[in-house]
This record gives structure tokens, C-alpha cells and sequence, in this order.
């Protein structure tokens, strides 16, 4: 049980000390992994930036994930899509539509910072928690595809069922807590509260420029 994000952080840097000082770049899901990733990137010495991956929702229920994308990568459950019977063209607005989306809070939450050049560091991409898998599948394969010499998926809490999955996409991943059952991220945290893009924009801000 974590006390809040920030204390989450605290705990997820002590096990990436190893990292401190190398070519890393600190990789935050927005928004409450990027409270988190701004603990780790102060206790590294890294710089901090931000990748936005996100959920494909079906038809009428948009908690349904029918996959995740970041910028240039898909993972889709072929399995769901064909279930539910969802059509290509749905599926192609929907990503549409999130991929503004997408475009809409990098710029935001960047606020005029240049993007981080992960080619050839060390990518540590980090979450408040993984619940499916699904968005930090997609964040892993964004910065293996953006040159990362190294990806490492380092999140505070994550179901056991899960751990396979992500160990087949990052080089390594670093979880504090793989409790079973399972039901919430929010669930292992005494404070979990919203995160506000104003929050996202302050904490990039106490960050290094990162390279570009």
C-alpha cells in the first residue's frame, strides 16, 4: 500500500538506482505517472518528458478497451474487436479521434518544451500502476520504435497476470507490488486522487530541459 504518488516514487527510485548518472531519460504516462516519474527523474539526476499513450474504447463503452496507441503504434486486441463485432471503419475514427487527442496533450502538457530524443539512452517509462497493460504496452513499443538503446517499464503496482505480457515488450520491468486479486490501481494507494493537466505541466516544469 502506497501512502500517495509521491511517496510511490520514492520506492520505485530506490530500486532504479542503478540508472542514476547514465544516458537515461525518464518517460511519464500522463497524468498520475507523471507525478511519479518526476520523483524518479529528481532521485536519478534524469531528465523527465512525457509519452501519451492511449485506450481504444469500443461502441457505446468507452472504459472497454479495444487496444491502445501512441504516437505511430497500435496494439489492438484483434480478439475483442472481432467479438464485439466492432467495424474497421469505427475503429479507424476511434484512433483518429485519440490521436488528436494525443497530439492535443503533448502540446499542452509540454508547454513549449522541446520532445526528449530517447535514440540511444536508456527509456524508463513509468505509470502510477498498470491495470491491463494495454497503454504501457503502447508507451514501450513508442520508445523502442523512437531508437531507446534500452527500455526499462518501471511502475509501483501491476497484476501478476500481467507481468508476462509486459516482461515479452520491455527489456526489463520493475514493479514494487504484483498483488493477486487484482481489481484497480486506485485500490493500492491511500491517497489517489485526480490529477489535473495543470499538475502534469507544473511537474515537467522541475524538471532538466530534456535532450533533444
Amino acid at each position: 500500500m502506497f501512502e500517495d504518488r509521491v511517496d510511490a516514487g520514492e520506492r520505485l527510485a530506490k530500486a532504479l538506482l542503478e540508472y542514476g548518472g547514465r544516458q537515461v531519460v525518464v518517460l511519464a504516462i500522463p497524468r498520475g505517472g507523471v507525478i511519479v516519474g518526476e520523483v524518479v527523474a529528481r532521485h536519478l539526476g534524469a531528465p523527465l518528458d512525457v509519452v501519451v499513450p492511449r485506450k481504444v474504447g469500443a461502441p457505446g463503452n468507452p472504459e472497454l478497451g479495444l487496444g491502445a496507441i501512441a504516437p505511430g503504434v497500435r496494439v489492438l486486441d484483434e480478439r475483442m474487436i472481432q467479438m464485439l463485432g466492432v467495424s474497421p471503419r469505427y475503429v479507424e475514427q476511434e484512433i483518429a479521434a485519440q490521436e488528436r487527442e494525443i497530439a492535443r496533450r503533448m502540446a499542452a502538457y509540454r508547454a513549449g518544451r522541446a520532445p526528449a530524443d530517447v535514440s540511444g539512452r536508456t527509456a524508463i517509462v513509468v505509470d502510477d500502476g498498470v491495470a491491463t497493460g494495454g497503454t504501457a504496452v503502447a508507451a514501450v513499443r513508442w520508445a523502442r520504435a523512437e531508437g531507446a538503446s534500452r527500455v526499462v517499464l518501471a511502475v509501483p503496482v501491476a497484476p501478476g497476470a500481467a507481468l508476462g505480457r509486459l516482461r515479452e515488450e520491455a527489456h526489463e520491468v520493475v514493479v514494487l507490488s504484483a498483488p493477486e486479486p487484482f481489481f484497480a490501481v486506485g485500490e493500492w494507494y491511500r491517497r489517489f486522487d485526480q490529477v489535473s493537466d495543470e499538475e502534469v505541466v507544473a511537474a515537467l516544469a522541475k524538471t532538466p530541459t530534456p535532450p533533444g
